[in-house]
């Protein structure tokens, strides 16, 4: 059996969009990055094609992968927290396609899309050592371009942080790439770890990729998941 380990990756992008719920007209961002999304990237620098047949089978090594999403606040030069910002890009799209299934050539829809900015997120992936070391090769030399949610959200840094490692070795390189203390506890920023249905105050999103080819509606399964608040650090007494 495989040991386990842990691979650090760092989302830093000045645009970023990590839908789980667009469709038709209104193209939303999600808060936090979706496993789909992330999977997805991981996917394209191995290079998995979607329309493949073997897609499903190749999607399904990844399965085991645990995915925990860490959001990293930006810094001013006066040390102060950005606050992440959403916004909206108006298009206009010709040619669509009916419900039908039939393309209609003049006819024009309204689309919005939504994005991040000022966004920079962490990610731990725990499974096997060898399946993990597999993704750390690929995303050092990608078979295909990784991007964050959509083709114009590019990385704005390397993406590894490190090689496949201990947990709190990995989270330790994670802090010090983002320009904090190697120590500082995951407590301290707002994450997002999954979870199973029966815990309390799970929620379920649609965003456990089976396969990127597949009809929209037949991509996904739920994923249970738990959010979780930063804890302020404590303030000494005086």
């Amino acid at each position: 059996m495989s040991a386990e380990a842990c691979l650090a990756l760092l989302l830093d992008a000045p645009l970023q969009s990590w839908g789980h719920a667009s469709r038709f007209e209104r193209r939303t961002t999600a808060l936090h990055p979706t496993r789909s999304a992330i999977l997805g990237l991981v996917a394209a620098a191995l290079g998995i094609d979607k329309y493949a047949d073997d897609e499903a089978a190749q999607l399904a090594r990844l399965a085991p992968l645990r995915l925990t999403t860490v959001t990293l606040p930006r810094r001013t030069t006066r040390n102060q927290e950005l606050p992440i910002r959403r916004l909206e890009d108006y298009h206009t799209v010709t040619g669509i396609r009916r419900a039908s299934g039939k393309v209609a050539p003049d006819a024009t829809v309204q689309t919005y899309r939504h994005y991040l900015l000022d966004a920079r997120f962490g990610a731990l992936l725990e499974g096997p050592d060898a399946l993990l070391a597999e993704i750390a090769a690929a995303l050092r030399n990608p078979v295909w371009g990784v991007w964050f949610g959509r083709k114009c959200c590019l990385p704005a840094s390397p993406v590894l942080v490190a090689p496949p490692g201990p947990r709190t070795e990995a989270w330790a390189a994670l802090m010090r790439r983002a320009g904090y203390p190697a120590d500082e506890p995951l407590t301290r920023f707002a994450h997002v770890s999954e979870t199973t249905p029966d815990t309390p105050g799970a929620e379920v999103i649609d965003d456990n990729p089976i396969g990127y080819g597949r009809p929209i509606g037949d991509r996904h399964r739920p994923r249970w998941i738990t959010s979780h608040p930063r804890v302020a650090a404590e303030t000494p007494d005086p």
